[in-house]
């Protein structure tokens, strides 16, 4: 089980990245777009590092959402490879059998 404290911070982060998806979003359109001038360009950058570092979306890190474990994680099970491994042989999981050959 991870540390309560490092899945809440994440839980934060992933709150935060909702929260300004919309106007982080809208400002990377503008410093981005090469039709606009350098000043208006630099000004959207200006306030894109202004906003709160949590509330980008890259820093929200991956978690089992049984275990909170960072790490050997399965995207379309959102579980790691350890709890995926004792759902699968415990027949929590449709469909999902170990495999013999």
């Amino acid at each position: 089980m991870a540390k309560t404290s490092a899945i809440e911070k994440n839980k934060r982060r992933a709150k935060l990245a909702k929260q300004y998806a919309n106007k982080r979003a809208r400002l990377k359109a503008i410093a981005n777009d090469k039709s606009l001038p350098p000043e208006e360009q630099f000004a959207a950058r200006l306030k894109l590092a202004e906003l709160p570092r949590n509330s980008s979306k890259v820093r929200i890190r991956n978690r089992c959402e049984m275990t909170g474990r960072p790490r050997a994680f399965y995207r379309k099970f959102k579980l790691s490879r350890v709890t995926l491994r004792e759902l699968a042989s415990t027949g929590q999981i449709p469909g999902m059998t170990k495999s013999s050959w």
